[in-house]
């Protein structure tokens, strides 16, 4: 398997680039240079498979160049010894209502299914070389934590994680800051994802202090993130769908990278119908989609803080397959994006966006009906980034089998789960004890010269 960036179609990497990398030098996102397509046959014989042998067959396509059949079997073992229930993810009905709870993770929350692959790559590749290596993420919560998770304590690595100042739960917060492994490093900064998001892809773009401290990438630009999520999409199809019957998936969107992930899985051949991008008060997908025109507002703070984005990165690898594969038309919508703040889609674009996607919003209010309303009617927490997926399926009412991606588990949003329904979720005992921990982390403007330097000081030191 080749790849290419967005912004450039003419070089091609392997998949070690891609994966150390994250960021493709010229700025762009990585992508396939072909996507492998199932046929029927093949898809018949993949539904009696395992998740963790879904997994390694959908990774062996992508990642072939860097690891043997048998190391990613090694890869997807180990990654999922960790998860609560016996096939990573669980499907759960209530009446009208089925959710794809991706939470049994580590860190109770989506990002956990694909960060722990990564961290069992990484240990992998630098088993095969002397290089260390300095991972930086940005994170609107979930990400960091599973991202530490998945790093703490490995030789050859440090990461470094920013979060949103005051822009997170505390349990999100403590997932990440009660770590005691020296090799991870917590940076609160005074602003919000978009704000940490940016100023981690700048530091990608600078390729002197790129090079200086070997540094790589995990959040969803990251393409092994997306690799990875494809794998619930098929192993929730194989469960639910009868006779190859389309399917809708109704998706708590922020950075676009989980509903991308199902994208892919469409386009491999998987008989997907809709996919709903639900969102909450930062809705500029849901605008896009609507006007054609992607002109980012100011960031609202809510309740589901991992949707609080106006600048959701993974679009980007979907503008790519929108321009039929032109890397210089989008690498022009993403200038325009940079210098007039705004790009707007033609008809032929809006025309294959409305094929695969839908999208609405939910308001605050609406958000906390919908978590009162599911715990009146079965006694079941659930999140706000869920509450979200549940009330978008059901404003837009679609016909056919609808599955809601359950992203994190309610007790990482304790505050707004009892403000809905006068009652605390708990967090699982094997996992209480972080909120009695010390925390350790520093606060830092929304300035890249003292990230930089904060960065440089701890590699070099």
């Amino acid at each position: 398997m080749k790849y290419i960036s967005t912004r450039n179609n003419y070089k091609k990497y392997n998949f070690r680039e891609v994966f150390i990398r994250g960021l493709a030098p010229d700025g762009g996102l990585y992508i396939p240079l072909n996507i492998p397509k199932y046929s029927s046959t093949k898809l018949k014989k993949m539904s009696n498979f395992s998740y963790k042998e879904i997994a390694e067959e959908i990774l062996s396509k992508y990642c072939n160049s860097a690891f043997n059949k048998q190391e990613i079997k090694e890869i997807v073992k180990k990654a999922y010894s960790k998860f609560r229930v016996k096939n990573v993810v669980r499907i759960n009905k209530f009446k009208d209502v089925e959710l794809l709870e991706l939470y049994h993770g580590p860190t109770l929350a989506f990002k956990d299914i694909a960060m722990q692959i990564i961290g069992n790559m990484y240990d992998k590749i630098l088993k095969r070389t002397d290089e260390q290596i300095n991972i930086i993420v940005a994170t609107s919560g979930d990400t960091g934590s599973a991202a530490i998770n998945a790093i703490k304590g490995k030789k050859k690595l440090n990461i470094f994680v920013l979060h949103p100042y005051k822009r997170i739960s505390e349990v999100q917060r403590k997932f990440m800051t009660t770590t005691k492994n020296k090799n991870v490093f917590n940076l609160a900064i005074k602003g919000n994802f978009d704000n940490c998001q940016t100023l981690v892809k700048n530091l990608f773009l600078d390729k002197s202090f790129n090079k200086k401290i070997n540094m790589s990438g995990v959040n969803s630009i990251n393409w092994a993130r997306i690799v990875a999520q494809v794998v619930y999409y098929f192993f929730c199809y194989f469960k639910k769908s009868k006779k190859e019957k389309k399917i809708n998936f109704s998706v708590p969107t922020g950075n676009f990278g989980d509903i991308f992930a199902g994208f892919i899985a469409k386009k491999m051949g998987l008989p997907i119908n809709k996919l709903i991008i639900a969102t909450n008060k930062n809705d500029i997908l849901k605008r896009v989609m609507r006007s054609g025109i992607y002109k980012p507002k100011k960031t609202h703070k809510t309740i589901s803080p991992s949707m609080d984005i106006q600048v959701a990165s993974n679009f980007e690898r979907l503008l790519f397959y929108l321009n039929s594969g032109d890397s210089k038309r989008t690498l022009q919508l993403m200038l325009d994006l940079k210098n007039k703040k705004q790009f707007k889609l033609n008809k032929k674009q809006m025309k294959a966006i409305d094929k695969d996607f839908l999208s609405e919003s939910l308001s605050e209010a609406d958000t906390k009906k919908v978590i009162k309303n599911f715990y009146k009617k079965f006694k079941v927490f659930i999140d706000p980034h869920t509450a979200i997926g549940i009330g978008v399926k059901d404003k837009l009412n679609i016909s056919g089998k609808n599955i809601v991606l359950a992203t994190a588990h309610a007790s990482k949003f304790p505050l707004s789960v009892k403000k809905a329904t006068g009652k605390k979720p708990h967090l699982p005992k094997n996992i209480n004890s972080i909120m009695r921990l010390k925390e350790n982390y520093k606060i830092f403007p929304n300035n890249i010269n003292k990230v930089k330097k904060y960065i440089l000081n701890i590699v070099e030191s």
